[in-house]
């Protein structure tokens, strides 16, 4: 049978994740119908849901059905969109734009898109333990660590404390580990222990790809906000710079950055050896996130 092509494959699991998350609003008199229209804004409103992606691919390589890992995946699309949320308000990166769109705090304002960040989180957590599952504890817990004071949390206070600093590639790569690798390595871990027991083998291998795919992607994310433009980016561009925040291109160039992130691909590539021909969804998802500007 052959595979389908990437292109197919993104569209349907972004369309059935879509529904998914726009079915959390349906049906619903909310207590406050502004909080609920900000908390759609913040989730609703465009997102190349990789992170969901990322949970369908690794759980179908290990046999999942589909239907196991949509909780997963919206639980963690709903913790991304609540990071950006905050991420976003002006005592954090200060962004007016997001997703080609008004940021939460500057479509509402600052103390909705504090409330709305928090209720995603919640939401996020409500879904997963809604969902039947015989290792739901361990999707509880992959999720919690990665979103938390050892995860992202953890990488965005990290970041703030570098802006204006000076740190080096180990310290960066610290930093984004934490701050964009933690989800990135959840979403996988979440799809693999949605089929397969966290002693098996392929659930390593899988956490080795998904460590790999993290710090890559935040790589690309680098040279982006130096090559990209607004209008393509769906954010500010150059907004690293204006922050004086440490990046790949600024310490290792930027052709020494994209060197960095080819060699994390072609090490993500190899650790999915032990998965063989399931594993091929996985590796084009890679190049595709990676390769996002060459």
């Amino acid at each position: 049978m052959t595979p389908e092509p990437l292109t197919t494959r993104l569209a349907a699991d972004r369309a059935r994740i879509d529904a998914c998350l726009e079915g959390l609003f349906a049906e619903r008199t909310p207590p406050s119908a502004r909080l609920e229209a900000a908390m759609r804004h913040g989730l609703l409103v465009g997102g190349k849901r990789l992170r969901p992606v990322l949970v369908y691919a690794a759980g179908r390589a290990l046999g999942a059905d589909d239907t196991l890992l949509d909780a997963p995946a919206a639980a963690v699309e709903l913790i991304h969109a609540y990071s950006l949320v905050h991420d976003d308000l002006p005592a954090m990166d200060d962004d007016d734009l997001r997703r080609g769109q008004p940021t939460v705090h500057k479509a509402y304002d600052e103390a909705t898109a504090i409330l709305a960040g928090d209720a995603l989180q919640a939401l996020a957590f409500e879904v997963l333990a809604r969902a039947a599952h015989p290792r739901l504890p361990a999707l509880m817990l992959t999720l919690a660590e990665a979103a938390g004071r050892d995860g992202m949390v953890a990488g965005q206070a990290l970041d703030l404390a570098a802006v204006g600093e000076h740190p080096d590639v180990a310290a960066l790569a610290t930093m984004h580990g934490h701050k964009t690798g933690a989800l990135i390595r959840a979403a996988v871990r979440l799809g693999a222990l949605s089929a397969a027991a966290d002693d098996d083998p392929r659930v390593a291998a899988l956490e080795r790809y998904a460590r790999a795919v993290g710090l890559a992607f935040q790589i690309q994310d680098d040279i982006l906000d130096v090559t990209g433009d607004t209008a393509t980016l769906g954010k500010t561009a150059g907004a690293d710079a204006a922050h004086d925040k440490p990046t790949y291109p600024a310490l290792l160039g930027l052709d020494g950055a994209r060197a960095k992130a080819d060699g994390l691909l072609e090490e993500a590539i190899a650790a999915l050896a032990p998965l063989g021909e399931a594993a091929t969804p996985l590796a084009e998802l890679a190049r595709y996130m990676i390769e996002r500007d060459h």
